[in-house]
Order: C-alpha cells, then structure tokens, then sequence
C-alpha cells in the first residue's frame, strides 16, 4: 500500500516550531495547527451559534501577526504554546471574516433576484 504525501505550501514545518505526538512530528507547525483548528470554527459561523463583527475579527488576527512578525525581524522566539493559541485566534477571525463576506455577497445576490 503506498502512502499518500500531503504537502503544505505556505508553512515551513520546521521540526523545533512543531508539536509531535507518541514520536511523529505533525504535519505543519504549531502556529498553522492553531490556524486550522481556528478554521474548523466555520460552521459555528454558518449555522449562527457565534459572531463576531468585522472590526473584532481583524483584531483577533493581530497576535498572530504580531507574534511573527516580531520573531522575524527582532530576534525573539517564541514557544509553541503562542504560537497555537495565537494561529487558532488568527484561524478564528479569518473564519469569521468569509462568513461576513459570504452573507453579504448571499444578501446581494438575493437582492438582486428579487
């Protein structure tokens, strides 16, 4: 049986900036495993159980930027622990985002139909 690779573009999935389990390293880092168990909010998003408004939503995405862009250009390091937290805030926000647009593009289309 052969095994299939699933390779991620946009994430560098360097061995100390990732989390393991029982000896295997994931398959991204620990700030893109925080980013995608953030997107996995979407249908909280969809079905209404929560909202956040655009302004918040943008917010919530700041850490995650902040937290890189500091380790990038001012030699800090951070731990794991941030970086997930902050990437599922980031995933969360970007989540809440595209459900903004996508019921306002729903609305328009509607609008227009009608």
């Amino acid at each position: 049986m052969s095994r299939v690779k699933v390779k991620w573009i946009s994430c560098h999935r360097k061995p100390n900036r990732s989390f393991f389990w029982k000896g295997k390293k994931f398959p991204v880092c620990a700030r893109c495993t925080g980013i995608h168990l953030g997107y996995l909010s979407l249908p909280l998003f969809v079905f209404e159980f929560i909202y956040i408004n655009w302004i918040l939503s943008i917010i919530i995405i700041l850490p995650t930027i902040i937290d890189g862009l500091t380790q990038a250009y001012y030699n800090r390091e951070s731990t794991n622990y941030i970086r997930v937290f902050s990437g599922f805030l980031a995933g969360l926000g970007c989540m809440s985002i595209i459900h903004i647009v996508g019921f306002q593009i729903g609305y328009f289309i509607l609008d227009i139909i009608r």
